[in-house]
């Protein structure tokens, strides 16, 4: 395609599957095609088709808020690709791509393909979140380009618009919920117990599924993870962004840059603009409107939209390959080259309506103030957890730069109401004893390997690997190496032979001059 996401991060800045969609041959099969004399059964007309296997799809009721049958249901939809050999399924793998909001089914083929020596002999189970794609989307008035892009008023404005418009139904959209309906559905299919596979967001949503469901769990893979325990202050995804840039100049042949000049570089920008914001013209299918380029929109570029799409075309220009040159000649004078990536962020946005995105990292997410407090604490609060910052616990950046750069932590939810909506998902319930392997891109500072280390040290029975030369989520890497990893994982609860990880070709770097 390139799919751009919606929702970034546990912001998934690309859909892995929607991204690797761009590369795969058009399916020619029937989403009601019967395999190996399975019996075919009518498809709803959103039942996706994937070449050489059968699909079947359904919907679930589910209440949208438990416990208060006044606030309605919602059809939960999904969808599963058989696999392709006689007999039984020897297991079944559920997967959530991330977000939160992103949508499963529409990507079956992509999937498919990722996965396609696993869907051999298992099952692949994909469920849209309640309130996304097949799953009654949910509106709350506020668009993806207007949340990412508008300055960090507008943001925290944008929640309490969004929080308003849901009413009590914002309740209703948590990861619990959405793991409690994967649940349903698994129920619905007969299917004793689940592998869970998840991407970016789903590193976190998988964890409560397992923490609600441990019986029912048989193994995980986490992918550009992150623990429920998250800093609330991104102190992590500031740290890896300096150790990024080292990495991509010290790695390339020739060597393109100095690392350590290219963070400097880094702060020195960072401080201009915090001092003297620069104002950008981007062009979309709707006008033009004036950016704001801030330390916060530098910290977000950096971090999140410079983790996306690293590895896909490793000999291609990427933003990240080209931020060591541009912020080179920014700090001798030239913003052209910075003003360039700005523009071509910016146009990424779209008018794809943000509500499950907001009120499900606002309900879930672990805060730096008391959910239960007033306003005016809830300020004095996080004010006194950014002030007890360490110099140098946010890299190149100043603390609140780096925080307002998110669109999941910091202060962005701090007007999220207290009243009729949950608290924070608990950062250490109960997890089941089974076999789980996290995987972190090394170029990668929105999930970095720090981060995806401490999603490993939830469980027991972990191992992690770091995945050279790739980004957020390591998947992208278009050899299969990665997918080949995981899916030896599911199969037999060992990943095997690991060297092709530390194999991955370094990404292309614009070379930095004088």
């Amino acid at each position: 395609m390139t799919y751009k996401s919606t929702a970034r991060r546990a912001g998934l800045a690309v859909s892995m599957m929607g991204v690797m969609a761009s590369v795969l041959p058009t399916a020619t099969a029937t989403a009601s095609a019967p395999v190996h004399g399975r019996a075919a059964t009518a498809a709803p007309a959103w039942c996706p088709a994937v070449a050489g296997h059968q699909v079947d799809c359904g919907q679930v009721d589910r209440p949208l808020v438990a416990g208060k049958p006044e606030l309605g249901k919602v059809k939960v939809s999904y969808a599963v690709v058989r696999h392709r050999a006689p007999g039984p399924a020897e297991g079944t793998v559920a997967v959530n791509p991330g977000g939160p909001g992103e949508t499963s089914i529409d990507k079956a083929e992509a999937f498919a393909w990722g996965l396609e020596g696993l869907l051999k002999d298992h099952d692949l189970l994909l469920v849209d979140p309640r309130g996304t794609g097949e799953s009654q989307p949910v509106p709350c008035g506020v668009t993806d380009a207007e949340y990412r892009f508008g300055t960090r008023d507008r943001q925290r404005a944008a929640v309490e618009r969004c929080a308003e418009n849901l009413g009590p139904k914002a309740a209703g959209y948590t990861s619990a919920a959405t793991a409690d309906d994967i649940d349903a559905v698994r129920a619905r299919l007969g299917v004793r117990k689940l592998s869970l596979y998840g991407l970016s967001y789903g590193t976190y949503l998988m964890p409560v599924y397992a923490s609600r469901h441990p019986e029912r769990v048989r193994s995980i893979v986490l992918s550009g993870a992150f623990p429920l325990a998250l800093d609330p202050l991104a102190r992590p995804s500031a740290q890896a962004v300096s150790s990024t840039l080292r990495r991509v100049c010290e790695r390339g042949t020739p060597v393109a840059c100095d690392g350590e000049r290219a963070v400097k570089d880094l702060a020195t920008t960072a401080a201009r603009l915090r001092a003297e914001p620069m104002t950008v013209p981007v062009t979309t299918g709707h006008g033009v409107y004036k950016k704001r380029f801030t330390e916060d929109k530098l910290a977000n570029l950096m971090f999140e939209a410079a983790s996306s799409q690293v590895g896909l075309e490793p000999d291609k220009p990427s933003l990240l390959g080209r931020l060591p040159h541009a912020l080179d000649r920014f700090v001798n004078g030239d913003t052209a080259p910075l003003r360039k990536l700005v523009q071509e962020e910016g146009e990424t946005g779209s008018t794809v309506d943000q509500a499950p995105y907001i009120a499900v990292t606002c309900n879930d997410y672990r805060r730096a103030w008391s959910k239960d407090a007033p306003p005016s604490v809830r300020w004095r609060q996080y004010d006194a957890a950014l002030a007890a910052a360490r110099p140098g616990e946010h890299g190149a950046f100043s603390a609140k730069g780096f925080t307002e750069g998110t669109t999941d932590a910091g202060d962005v939810c701090i007007g999220w109401p207290r009243e009729n909506t949950p608290g924070p998902q608990p950062t250490k319930p109960g997890l089941p004893d089974v076999p789980v392997l996290v995987l972190s891109g090394d170029l990668d500072a929105n999930t970095p390997d720090a981060s995806g280390k401490k999603a490993a040290g939830q469980f027991r029975n972990s191992r992690f690997f770091s995945v050279r030369n790739t980004g957020h989520v390591p998947e992208l890497e278009p050899s299969r190496c990665v997918t080949g990893v995981s899916s030896r994982f599911l199969r037999t609860g060992e990943p095997g032979d690991t060297s092709c990880l530390r194999a991955l070709p370094p990404i292309a770097v614009t070379p930095v001059r004088g």
